[in-house]
């Protein structure tokens, strides 16, 4: 089971930047929009987080709030997944921190890939709050490849995607394939290519934040 939270807002603006053909070609105005869509996700995740009442001592007496019960673990999805995840810890600063290595394998004849994992870090994430970030979710393989490494680091008791654009087959694929949790996404597009790029998509995210790769 899972819930989708996909509704309009000031992101699309964002969005639409980072799909323009003309406008993307300004890297560093690519990944500013990454992160502020980042920024967005994360205040809207906060709002689904556990809270506890707190008293604040004022200079001119005291004042009641809720604060934040426990910080979420952030796990960044390296390249692309860089300036997304800055927007999310910027809200999330004293969040905890994983990083790990995903990317797809050379393609076969038919065009078909694996996701190979190449490096991962991790606190201890038993019985937390966990957030994948990586802005594109085309098959779902590396989120589910992802969730499955970081077992070895614990169970979370609450797990959230989030991604800039999704495609409705990856979204199939992560709801038959994780746990309960909730996704969170900037777009949904309806196809992939033969390439699995998702289509009409914005390209690669990591190549127009970071320059081509060999």
């Amino acid at each position: 089971m899972f819930v989708l939270h996909h509704v309009p807002s000031i992101a699309n603006q964002f969005l639409a930047d980072m799909r323009d053909v003309h406008i993307q070609k300004d890297s560093m105005r690519f990944r500013k929009n990454l992160e502020r869509v980042g920024e967005i996700l994360a205040y809207e995740i906060s709002k689904k987080l556990e809270y506890v009442h707190r008293t604040i001592h004022t200079p001119l007496g005291y004042a009641e709030t809720k604060m934040l019960k426990e910080q979420p673990v952030l796990v960044c999805v390296l390249r692309a997944g860089l300036p997304f995840y800055q927007g999310f810890l910027n809200f999330f600063d004293e969040a905890e921190n994983s990083f790990i290595g995903a990317y797809r394998s050379k393609p076969t004849t038919t065009h078909d890939f694996d996701i190979e994992l190449h490096y991962l870090t991790s606190p201890n994430i038993e019985g937390k709050t966990v957030i994948i970030i990586d802005p594109m979710l085309a098959t779902g393989r590396s989120f589910v490849k992802t969730y499955q490494a970081l077992l070895q680091h614990g169970k979370p008791e609450k797990l959230h995607i989030a991604a800039v654009i999704a495609s409705e087959q990856g979204l199939k694929y992560i709801q038959e394939n994780l746990p309960t949790h909730e996704l969170w996404v900037g777009d949904v597009d309806k196809d992939l290519n033969e390439k699995y790029y998702i289509i009409p998509g914005l390209g690669d995210a990591g190549d127009l934040a970071f320059g081509s790769k060999l």
